[in-house]
């Protein structure tokens, strides 16, 4: 079963439509509030991570407003591009068969892109200019034209300008390069040289300010991986496989699987295509797999993989695995329309526990509703936070006029301004942070709080009255919305 243009573009354009209106209903996750305190306080970098997610961010809310619709505004339009990109690139992979249209499909289908895409984070520019990278690379290699080189050198940079994990896709380049006879002439033309160059000047603001920082964020993301030497080994393997099962879809998740192994084996009888989808996914995927050996590795950090497995998947799997292709894609846009209906409107009374988007998404508005209450109540002039997500979250939502200090060692990085040393505030603080005292010196212990959905607690806060002075802690102002 085919798939053609028309009724594919129109299913695109009404998927597009409902992650807008998602975007524009689901509440912010403490992630995004946190990226949309980056976007007031654009950096050439993050200690987190680089600064595209800011960029974007800071886009979406000029023009959106400091909204959760506002600052996730790019993420729905550049998913719906790099999913025209993928198409174009498996029609062009696999003349003839309609193998791009699937892939794309197939791709639309996972969690990590569909519901994902939904969530301004930094996986969501990176997977936009992955796809688009990749469309650039394969464009040299079916014109066999060169000038190509710069628009993936372009792109290339722009995915490492998003998230670290992007030098797979250099690596899988030059790995492609060395491996590929076909493709070892590129080697004597000045233009590969060229698209690397404009990467690397694309990503020097990273390496700038890192070196402004003692490399603090390439240290932070290079030292994640360890070796624990226990069993926790397979506990850790055993999250990442179930997860990707999870966040693919089962279904989907398999497919790709068998996409890549007959890739594998193509690229073995010298089958130049089989041979760079092989390359873009397989070295990555085995150094998630070693990292998990010894330490967890976060559901979403392999969503670089599916791009090119979905186009193996479509392009290599024969007619038996047709209607698995489709059961696939129905799967998981249910899925996701299970996930982002779960997370507007809560039908299913879950706890917190079985419920991901309540732990994340549920209750923020009308929580710092009670906060803003409350610091009234006590004649309050600033509410305070130790968590970076927590207080971002209380900077997007509390009242403007309503000062919000952040403060912990992270914040240094940032150029954001100092509170005055005079005050009376509320800090508030997770429970699930322990029993451990307050960063705040003298914090007086002033009663709990609880943030819930439809009477279901998402998460408990202690309140401390607290006072400002010149203890040497660090804190600044966030920005309020405008």
């Amino acid at each position: 079963m085919s798939l053609s243009p028309r009724p594919w573009l129109i299913a695109l354009g009404l998927l597009t439509a409902l992650r807008l209106l998602a975007a524009l209903l689901l509440p912010p996750a403490p992630d995004e509030a946190y990226y949309w305190v980056w976007g007031r306080a654009l950096a050439l970098s993050y200690y987190d991570h680089p600064p595209m997610v800011a960029l974007w961010t800071a886009a979406g809310s000029a023009l959106g407003g400091d909204t959760a619709f506002g600052l996730r505004l790019l993420g729905p339009i550049g998913v719906a591009l790099a999913s025209i990109l993928i198409a174009r690139t498996g029609n062009g992979l696999f003349p003839g068969s309609g193998a791009g249209y699937w892939a794309a499909a197939l791709l639309n289908g996972t969690l990590l892109f569909s519901a994902g895409s939904v969530l301004m984070t930094p996986d969501t520019p990176l997977l936009v200019f992955w796809c688009a990278a990749l469309w650039a690379w394969v464009q040299v290699h079916l014109r066999q034209d060169g000038w190509w080189w710069l628009a993936f050198g372009v792109l290339a940079g722009c995915a490492l300008l998003s998230k670290y994990t992007a030098v797979f896709l250099g690596f899988a380049v030059v790995l492609w390069l060395v491996i590929e006879p076909g493709a070892r002439h590129w080697f004597r033309d000045w233009r590969l040289w060229m698209g690397g160059l404009l990467a690397l000047l694309v990503f020097s603001p990273v390496l700038v300010w890192n070196a402004e920082h003692d490399w603090i964020s390439l240290a932070k993301q290079g030292g994640r991986a360890g070796n624990v030497g226990t069993a926790s080994s397979l506990r850790y393997l055993g999250e990442l496989v179930g997860g990707q099962l999870g966040l693919a879809t089962p279904i989907i998740f398999v497919l790709c699987v068998a996409g890549i192994v007959v890739a594998c084996r193509r690229a073995g009888r010298r089958d130049a295509v089989a041979t760079l989808l092989a390359l873009v996914t397989l070295p990555p995927a085995l150094i998630f797999l070693w990292q998990a050996t010894g330490s967890r590795v976060q559901g979403n950090w392999p969503a670089i993989l599916y791009p090119s497995a979905c186009l193996a998947a479509a392009g290599y799997l024969g007619p038996r695995w047709q209607g698995w292709r489709k059961w696939g894609v129905v799967l998981g846009l249910g899925l996701t329309l299970v996930v982002l209906v779960q997370g507007i409107f809560s039908p299913l009374p879950l706890p917190r526990r079985s419920d991901p988007t309540l732990a994340r998404l549920g209750g923020w508005h009308d929580f710092a509703a009670e906060i803003e209450q409350i610091r009234r109540s006590r004649n309050a002039s600033f509410v305070a936070a130790e968590e970076y997500g927590l207080a971002s979250e209380l900077a997007l939502h509390l009242p403007r006029g309503t000062p919000v200090i952040a403060l912990g060692d992270r914040w240094d990085l940032f150029d954001l301004p100092e509170p005055p040393l005079d005050g009376q505030g509320l800090l508030v603080r997770s429970t699930r942070r322990g029993e451990a005292a307050p960063l705040w010196p003298e914090a007086a212990p002033g009663g709990e709080v609880a943030r819930q959905r439809k009477g279901i607690e998402a998460e408990r806060y202690r309140l401390y009255d607290v006072s400002l002075s010149d203890d040497g802690l660090t804190r600044v102002l966030l920005p309020q919305r405008r």
